[in-house]
């Protein structure tokens, strides 16, 4: 008689829904692309003033516009003979600080008014979401150019400036979904039992709305870096001599005609970052539609 082997079924790995949702990432490999670039930008930057091969200040006339390619200069020089790689190197500092900061400071501030207008509800919801929905008669962009132009150039006015862009619409998105969240039959439990406002969000809604408010915060961290590249082409952010994406774009333009290659770097550096951004915030989203 032959003896039949039992085939011996592969443990059950239980995983919390966090832990699903990083495993999903781990194994797309866009998003390990994606984020992969967004370290090796992010390191390049940090890590600029050991890394750089020169004084991202020091002019030369002399070496000015140099090709791509040039001894010492592999990614040539700027219109005033600058070593380009040195200069994008410093200029991912503060074009990554002027695209993430003012996305975290509306997460933070938009996830605050969000939360107490969709568990508040009634009529304190409806004051401050109309009067929110005043910034959307504006376009992101002409309303970001209007209050930077209004409060002047400079760094700290337009992370401002930006801010106050993004912040209706991260209240937006928190708003709807806590007052999802706010009709579960949990938290009207929870409200039954006696516990308290703040402890009822703190305990039972919070956890459930940062996570499509933070995918799409995250989503915004490509827009942001546009709007500020340009904020700064424009002369309404960061000012010369300081190294920044949008404000190189704006110096090379001159120089379009005479070494096209040079004048594109800088934007090819931030349609590079803001598509990484923008791809893994997708990744991010497919990855967090999995249930509890």
């Amino acid at each position: 008689m032959t003896s039949v082997t039992p085939v011996i079924a592969p443990p059950v790995v239980h995983r919390s829904y966090w832990g699903t949702v990083g495993f999903q990432l781990r194994r797309d490999p866009v998003a390990i692309a994606a984020a992969a670039v967004l370290l090796l930008i992010i390191l390049a930057a940090v890590f600029a003033p050991w890394l750089a091969p020169a004084d991202p200040y020091k002019a030369s006339m002399i070496k000015r516009l140099l090709p791509v390619g040039s001894e010492g200069h592999w990614l040539g020089t700027d219109e005033l003979g600058r070593d380009m790689v040195t200069r994008l190197m410093y200029g991912g500092r503060l074009s990554l600080v002027m695209g993430i900061v003012p996305v975290l400071a509306a997460f933070l501030m938009g996830t605050g008014i969000g939360l107490f207008a969709g568990y508040v509800g009634g009529k304190v919801n409806m004051l401050i979401m109309r009067t929110l929905d005043i910034f959307y008669a504006f376009p992101s962009v002409l309303l970001a150019v209007a209050i930077a132009g209004a409060l002047g150039p400079g760094l700290s006015n337009s992370l401002l400036a930006l801010t106050l862009v993004f912040v209706p619409q991260v209240v937006r998105v928190a708003e709807s979904v806590t007052t999802q969240v706010r009709a579960l039959d949990y938290v009207e439990a929870a409200r039954m039992s006696g516990a308290g406002a703040f402890t009822i969000i703190r305990v039972h809604v919070l956890g459930n709305v940062l996570g499509p408010i933070f995918v799409y915060a995250t989503g915004l961290l490509s827009v942001s870096m546009i709007l500020a590249s340009g904020l700064s082409f424009l002369g309404l952010g960061v000012k010369p001599p300081e190294p920044e994406w949008g404000l190189m774009l704006n110096t090379l333009r001159s120089a379009i005609y005479l070494n096209p290659w040079i004048a594109a770097l800088p934007g090819a550096m931030i349609f590079v970052t803001s598509i990484a951004f923008n791809v893994l915030a997708d990744s991010a989203r497919s990855a967090m539609e999995l249930r509890r």
